[in-house]
C-alpha cells in the first residue's frame, strides 16, 4: 500500500496545528494508493464526519476529539475508523482490511481505534466512553 503525502500532511495539520477536525481517506482500487477524500474544518463536529461517510463504500477516517476531564482540563485524544459498510463490495473490504495496519503506523499518534459496519456502531457515544 502506498498513500500520498497529502495523507500524512492533513494529519498533521490535524493534530498539531487543529486546522482540521477530521480527515477521511480514500484506498483507490486501481492504483491501491490512499488519498485524502475529504478534510473537515476545525469548527466541524463528529455528526458533520458520520454524514461524510458513503453508505455503499468503505474509508478510513481519523477524528480529533477534543473534551474537558473533571478536573477541568481541556484534552484531545484522535480517533482511527475503519468504516465498512454492510453494501460495500467484498473486495473492497478486504482491501481496507489489508491496508489498514500500513496507514496506522503512517499515521502516529492515534489514541482509539474504532471499526463500525453501520452509524451506530460509531455513534458520538461510543467516542465519548473511550476517551475516558
Amino acid at each position: 500500500m502506498w498513500m500520498t503525502d497529502d495523507c500524512k500532511k492533513s494529519f498533521m495539520e490535524m493534530k498539531w496545528k487543529k486546522v482540521h477536525r477530521y480527515v477521511v481517506y480514500k484506498l483507490e482500487e486501481k492504483s491501491r494508493k490512499v488519498t485524502v477524500d475529504k478534510v473537515g474544518a476545525a469548527g466541524e463536529s463528529y455528526d458533520d464526519l458520520a454524514a461524510s461517510l458513503p453508505e455503499d463504500d468503505c474509508r478510513y477516517a481519523v477524528f480529533d476529539f477534543d473534551y474537558v476531564t473533571v478536573d477541568n482540563c481541556r484534552m484531545s485524544k484522535i480517533f482511527f475508523i475503519t468504516w465498512s459498510p454492510e453494501a460495500s463490495r467484498i473486495r473492497e473490504k478486504m482491501m481496507y482490511a489489508t491496508s489498514k495496519s500500513g496507514l496506522r503506523r503512517v499515521l502516529d499518534g492515534v489514541h482509539y481505534e474504532l471499526q463500525a459496519t453501520d452509524p451506530t456502531e460509531m455513534g458520538f457515544d461510543k467516542i465519548q466512553d473511550r476517551a475516558k
